[in-house]
């Protein structure tokens, strides 16, 4: 490639000469090749939509100017004769060339093209144009695509940095203007020719599947050569020198050359976007004025990670795609290895470990390896891991970029452990250097681990990598004498796989025997050696799914575990039955501030059952009051019903100035999601027993009754991404006075000029009614809220400023008409439709129906900010049938607000991404 940087235009033109080796069986008549940097070029790209799927707004509302393309000028034969070729509106990131002769296997063609690329900003990748003039390219250039199984590899851009090229020798020169210099993991090939305007630098590489490519105005990299490596880096970490870098890089560089193997390249680059891409995930959550670790270690450990996962991309010629779960699986394994080696007693939380204020947390007593596996079970124990074989591109966010990553380097571990005598050490090495000779699979790297096993390891790969299966063991018919120990081990998921079983004595471990259950009956026998206490799986070495039935006592006067009380959140601690307290503070207009404390059982990680009590003291009435609620979730791993979750809860507040009301739900919600886990289609059937006790007060004179009783059955079913929301409910409810049933569909839009379209289409019945109120009738601008499901402040008033609280139910009109109700029927359109950022028009229609009166026309419009989405939001009224209502008076108690104080609102706009 000659290649011409433009930064000013963010362009590079491209001469291109490409000489294509036929190494298949096969007789080609056209060549795929890869054009990643494509999938920028508009919002309809599979690469737009996998954004949109992960709520990413960036890329959706940047400007054209921001964007990448590829605009190929010409391409042509070996006799400079033009060819045909294809870029699909589906596909744009891949290039189908047609050859004008078929390609037998053994021969060569050349392919001559010329090319731009318009390079995207660095903010949707870490990769691109950045602010200061510079470039970080990755995947720009067209390459051929890995030919595998009689057929190219053809992947879209998913952002997943697994682009499958084949393996090719580069020749690259490029031209910079004078003022900039230029970092690549390439080796440099003849002396520079610089003038006054620019300079022109070439590189060659052999072997590869893609190079870095980094252009800055002031050079941020450095380089450090320890005889094995030049590594190129620009890490960020002032606080510590140089000095204690280079002894940090070259502990890692030497590490890794013993451990996996000698480096194919003379260079390496381990740069800020790339670990800015995947940073080491616990460390960036932190601000680094309260990081528990040392500024060396920080450095270290971002280091180690982004080298070994360019090490091994750099290096290793699988499809990054389908068989991820290697790389996966030998950078996270090799991490632990080198901590095991350099950093053996150090803890997840560091110094944290060391402070008397946190030694009662299970958080700070385990190992820094041992979050690994935490990270994993977050996500089995919500029932959303996934195979570690399935295809990358197919996992959700978190499991992509932490849990199945984690869980694979584990799943080394724990064969490793197994197999013992070096095995997969061993089996890491022979593999790598298999890389050199040419492509590889998965498949190569298990014949190597199977061969060199004296064990028969099907289980490893038909279990732990390519299912979903769960582990859980535990004992059954625990006996001992002085000298021996003799029990059975049950599968409580009917998987069997190889755990191991310690005795330990005042925990120190005693013994360690690996066993390996084949069926629910298996007895097992061994010597006591003064052992206190059995334990399964005690270092954690396998991937279980529940520690807290792993141990049995051998004491003669055995306690079931003991209470512990720990304040705000920890990890489960298998050996206690944790209660986790925290103050809380609620308000409502009749009970004022409620200051309260919050007992509860539920750890970092789920478990099935949940307990929530939280009393609390109302200060206006000088009373108690509070909630609780108990819940059991069962989950199901092989069938869309994933999830059924038994609950009941109980809630005891002020409803009005004088009168409490204590509300009891017996509750059964089932969820139902697709096959695809990365579909955001969502259905939920719901039924429930709504009992409500309320107090007589002297304010609420409706002739509504007190005490009441609502069955309850709502169905729903969502998709939601960026760009699209559907949603459906359909909801019915029956009480002695009345049954009713309803409907809701939601649609918002967002356009290609970011304009946004909101629709919500209400309609709402009664089948029957015998209430004497507009208690239990449909709501034009608010619900009365009889089943106490909105958190409303100030839920009895009818004027002043709590009554022009705002909550998204029934009507949803925003300006208060009368009448408010309806008692036979009601149907109603909201409609919005953002005109700048966060400002929106807003207009609503319907029809109510009142018994012996005529049907009611009603409409309203007026302008809503729409600040955080649910969360904080304003409607100001312009025109309804009140008629022009800004030019009348009292306009401040028109504007209607919504307010949230639940942070689990707040907090789903953030995690909606990765879940």
């Amino acid at each position: 490639m000659e290649v011409a940087v433009n930064l000013e235009l963010k362009t590079l033109n491209v001469k291109q000469d490409i000489t294509y080796h036929n190494t298949s069986n096969d007789s080609l008549i056209s060549i795929t090749l890869n054009d990643w940097n494509n999938a920028f070029a508009d919002k309809n790209t599979p690469l737009a939509k996998r954004f949109s799927d992960e709520f990413y707004r960036g890329f959706h509302l940047a400007k054209a100017a921001d964007r990448g393309k590829t605009t190929i000028i010409n391409l042509m034969d070996s006799n400079f004769m033009a060819l045909e070729w294809e870029r699909s509106a589906e596909n744009p990131d891949y290039v189908i060339v047609r050859l004008n002769r078929k390609l037998p296997p053994g021969e060569k063609i050349d392919l001559h093209l010329n090319y731009i690329v318009k390079i995207p900003n660095d903010k949707f990748t870490r990769f691109g144009f950045d602010q200061n003039g510079g470039m970080a390219l990755k995947n720009w250039f067209l390459t051929p695509a890995r030919f595998e199984n009689h057929r190219f590899i053809k992947y879209n851009n998913f952002n997943l940095d697994d682009i499958a090229n084949a393996v090719t020798d580069y020749e690259v020169e490029i031209k910079i203007p004078n003022q900039y210099s230029i970092v690549t993991d390439l080796n440099p090939v003849t002396k520079d020719i610089t003038n006054q305007d620019y300079s022109i630098y070439s590189f060659e590489g052999k072997n590869r599947t893609d190079f870095s490519l980094y252009i800055e105005k002031q050079n941020t990299f450095r380089t450090y050569d320890n005889g094995l490596l030049e590594v190129s880096t620009n890490l960020k970490n002032k606080k510590i020198d140089e000095i204690q870098k280079a002894i940090i890089i070259d502990r890692v560089v030497s590490f890794a050359d013993n451990f996996i193997g000698k480096y194919p390249h003379q260079k390496i680059t381990v740069s800020q976007a790339d670990y800015d891409r995947n940073p080491f995930y616990g460390l960036n959550q932190l601000p680094s004025f309260i990081s528990p670790f040392s500024d060396d270690f920080i450095f270290e450990i971002q280091f180690l990670k982004t080298f070994l996962n360019n090490y091994l991309k750099n290096s290793l010629t699988l499809d990054p795609r389908k068989d991820n779960w290697v790389y996966d699986g030998i950078q996270i394994y090799t991490m632990m290895k080198y901590m095991e080696e350099n950093h053996k007693d150090l803890k997840m939380l560091g110094k944290l470990s060391d402070m008397k204020l946190f030694k009662s947390y299970n958080i700070t007593n385990i190992t820094f390896n041992e979050q690994y596996s935490y990270y994993y079970m977050l996500m089995a124990r919500k029932n959303l891991d996934q195979p570690l074989g399935d295809p990358k591109n197919t996992l959700i966010k978190f499991n992509e970029q932490i849990a199945s990553k984690y869980r694979a380097g584990l799943s080394l571990s724990y064969l490793d452990d197994y197999l013992n005598h070096n095995i997969v050490p061993e089996s890491v090495k022979e593999f790598y250097n298999l890389n050199k000779f040419g492509q590889s699979n998965r498949y190569d790297f298990e014949k190597i681990l199977t061969q060199k096993s004296s064990k028969n390891i099907d289980w490893f790969f038909n279990t732990i990598i390519d299912s979903r299966d769960i582990i859980d063991y535990k004992f059954t018919n625990v006996s001992r004498t002085a000298d021996s120990v003799k029990f059975s081990v049950k599968s409580k998921t009917g998987i069997y796989a190889p755990i191991p079983v310690y005795g330990t004595k005042k925990n120190e471990v005693v013994f360690k025997e690996w066993i390996e259950p084949k069926t629910k009956d298996s007895v097992y026998e061994f010597e006591r050696k003064n052992a206190d206490k059995i334990v399964i799986n005690y270092d954690n070495e396998v991937p279980e799914y529940n520690q807290r039935n792993n141990w049995k006592s051998l004491k003669h006067v055995s306690l079931n575990r003991p209470i512990k009380f720990n304040f705000a959140k920890d990890l489960e601690d298998p050996n206690y039955n944790q209660i986790l307290y925290i103050p809380t503070l609620n308000y409502n207009l009749y009970d004022g501030f409620t200051p309260g404390i919050r007992f509860q059982n539920k750890t970092i990680l789920d478990k099935p059952f949940n307990f929530d009590i939280n009393p609390a003291y109302s200060i206006n009435a000088g009373t108690f009051s509070g909630s609780s609620a108990f819940s059991w979730n069962q989950y199901y791993r092989h069938s869309t019903l994933f999830n059924v979750r038994y609950s009941i809860s109980q809630n005891y507040f002020h409803y009005a100035p004088d009168a409490t009301y204590l509300r009891l739900n017996p509750m059964v919600v089932f969820r139902i999601r697709e096959k695809d886990f990365r579909d955001n289609r969502k259905q939920t059937f719901l039924f429930r027993q709504v009992i409500v006790n309320r107090e007589a007060s002297a304010y609420i004179t409706d002739n509504s009754e007190p005490n009441y009783s609502v069955f309850n059955a709502r169905y729903v079913n969502s998709k939601t991404e960026l760009i699209d929301h559907f949603s459906y409910m359909n909801d019915l409810q029956f009480s002695s006075g009345f049954g009713k049933i309803s409907g809701e569909v939601e649609y918002r839009r967002l356009f290609q000029n970011n304009r946004k379209l909101n629709l919500r289409l209400y309609a709402g019945t009664f089948v029957y009614n015998k209430t004497n109120s507009d208690y239990f009738s449909f709501g034009l601008d608010r619900p009365t809220d009889y089943l106490f499901d909105y958190n409303l402040f100030g839920r009895s008033e009818t004027t002043g400023f709590f009554s022009q609280q705002y909550v998204i139910a029934e009507g949803g009109f925003k300006s208060q008409l009368e009448p408010s109700y309806a008692n036979q029927w009601m149907t109603t359109l909201n409609v919005s439709y953002a005109v700048w950022n966060w400002v929106e028009l807003y207009g609503d229609v319907g029809f109510l129906k009142n018994k012996h009166q005529s049907e009611f026309f009603a409409y309203d419009s007026g302008v809503r900010l729409n600040l955080v989405p649910d969360y904080f939001e304003l409607y100001f009224p312009v025109y309804s049938n009140n008629g022009w209502e800004i030019s009348q008076p009292k306009y401040n108690e028109k504007i209607r607000f919504i307010i949230t104080f639940s942070p689990k609102t707040l907090v789903t706009l953030f995690t909606r991404k990765w879940f």
